[in-house]
């Protein structure tokens, strides 16, 4: 091996490992700020080593929370987004990819034209319809909501997927007898799983961390999301800053859980329709 093979090797192994620094020691951080105590971090200082011997302080410092029935909640919320997006998200990109038919392009538009407002701009206008449905104080009303903002980027992600995929196999699929429905969900669905994955990523994290319309709309504290909850440890005089970092943790892991059983299938997805031919 020349040295000019070394020393490009050396380089990148020692980026990476500067990478690896920068992106974990937030997680590091939090983990030896949640096995701090509040004595620790509001006056001598935390220690640089997590104190792992005190794993067993955690659920002491949010027995005063129902931290599970918002970690529940806020998989509810993200499972149900997630499910509902896709859905519709599968049929729009189908429609939109296979079939012809006046104002296709302005139906494209639309669903881009969503991603133009923030959802602080329509935090009004969704209250009074939420009030109008009786969806205030409901999970399902989120549920809604959220879907609203992320359906729309899924199909476009879908879209680019099954423009890939050539016409010729649902045609000859559709002469030896199989209707359309099955074309879709035997045929097109397995090839676009990577897409589907990259798809489900973003709705449940954009679920997962609902905060806004949560905030707005749900009043009773045990339908609370977590993120929601999180932010009621903020207190007027002081906030119990390990109790903070421990929810917090307990918070990140479903999603991280979910993010590397499919992290396999983001990358594909996501780059599926950036180059044709």
């Amino acid at each position: 091996m020349t040295f000019g093979r070394i020393l490009g090797r050396a380089i990148r192994v020692v980026t990476l490992a500067i990478f690896i620094v920068f992106a974990g020691f937030p997680v590091y951080w939090m983990l030896s700020t949640a096995f701090s105590t509040d004595a620790e971090l509001y006056q001598t200082g935390q220690s640089w080593w997590p104190r792992l011997d005190r794993v067993g302080d955690i659920p002491g410092k949010l027995a005063d929370v129902p931290i599970a029935s918002w970690l529940m909640n806020s998989g509810v919320i993200a499972v149900g987004t997630t499910l509902l997006s896709l859905m519709l998200a599968v049929l729009a990109a189908y429609a939109l990819s296979r079939f012809k038919f006046h104002g296709k392009g302005f139906a494209g538009f639309l669903l881009f034209s969503t991603q133009m407002l923030p959802e602080a701009l329509l935090v009004v206008p969704l209250f009074s319809i939420f009030v109008t449905l009786g969806l205030l104080n409901s999970l399902h009303g989120l549920v809604l909501a959220n879907t609203a903002f992320t359906m729309p980027i899924s199909v476009f992600i879908i879209k680019a997927a099954i423009d890939r995929i050539p016409y010729e196999i649902e045609e000859s699929a559709r002469v030896d007898g199989c209707p359309r429905w099955s074309q879709l969900s035997l045929i097109v669905m397995p090839l676009i799983l990577p897409s589907l994955a990259a798809a489900a990523v973003i709705n449940f994290f954009d679920g997962w961390n609902e905060f806004l319309f949560a905030n707005t709309f749900i009043a009773d504290q045990d339908k609370w999301p977590a993120s929601v909850g999180l932010v009621s440890f903020i207190g007027q005089y002081g906030t119990p800053l390990a109790s903070v970092i421990s929810a917090a943790i307990l918070f990140t892991l479903p999603a991280l859980i979910f993010f590397l059983i499919v992290q396999r299938k983001i990358v594909s997805g996501l780059t599926a329709g950036a180059v044709k031919g």
